[in-house]
């Protein structure tokens, strides 16, 4: 995949739908105020915003600019919050600069290599002692297959954004660079037109230890 090309299809998507995410963050952990925590892909600002009320520092990077206006627009004046406009696989922060980094649903729209770069930069970034959560959907979801395959277990839709679908070993595998605390299968049902539907995630958490 280009990160040229990715970044544009993500750029369209938000340009013409707006605020793509919405809803309640679901899976945030427990931090603790004064954490300084990165976002990757922060998007239009759902899971940033969540942070934010946790009166934790929050940085967020995403490489669409549009996606970067919409989620600044959420930060209060009296908040700690900032949005960077970059790439995820060439993070522009210092060595050990973040207590907590956050990817939710960001890894599995890169390529193989492209994840594999984006956790090494992660890894980067945590302070030691710092934790990486993660979550990605599971190749048991019901929309895993559908599109055109173009890695294993990655496939692209009509607008052009690819997603990985992850199995729990492969996560364990990707984030080998961290020690893993936790590492999970979240199911729940979708009904569609009266059709229950199976929905999957991977969520998990690592830290970054000697």
């Amino acid at each position: 995949m280009n990160r040229d090309r990715d970044a544009g299809c993500w750029e369209n998507e938000y340009s013409r739908r707006g605020r793509v995410w919405g809803g309640a963050v679901h899976n945030l952990p427990p931090f603790r105020p004064g954490l300084r925590v990165l976002e990757l892909g922060c998007g239009n600002g759902k899971t940033f915003s969540a942070i934010l009320e946790k009166n934790c520092e929050v940085v967020g990077v995403d490489f669409s600019s549009t996606a970067a206006i919409l989620c600044r627009s959420l930060i209060p004046e009296t908040a700690r919050g900032d949005i960077a406009l970059a790439d995820v696989r060439y993070l522009p922060f210092a060595d050990a600069s973040f207590d907590v980094v956050i990817a939710f649903h960001v890894i599995g729209h890169l390529s193989g290599a492209g994840r594999v770069r984006c956790v090494g930069e992660a890894a980067r970034v945590l302070k030691e002692g710092g934790t990486l959560y993660f979550s990605g959907f599971s190749g048991e979801d019901f929309r895993a297959g559908t599109g055109r395959e173009i890695e294993p277990g990655t496939f692209e839709r009509k607008n052009g954004i690819a997603t990985h679908y992850f199995s729990e070993i492969e996560v364990q595998a990707l984030l080998s660079p961290l020690s893993a605390l936790e590492c999970s299968t979240r199911r729940w049902t979708m009904t569609v037109l009266g059709q229950p539907l199976p929905r999957a995630e991977i969520t998990a958490a690592f830290e970054k230890t000697t």
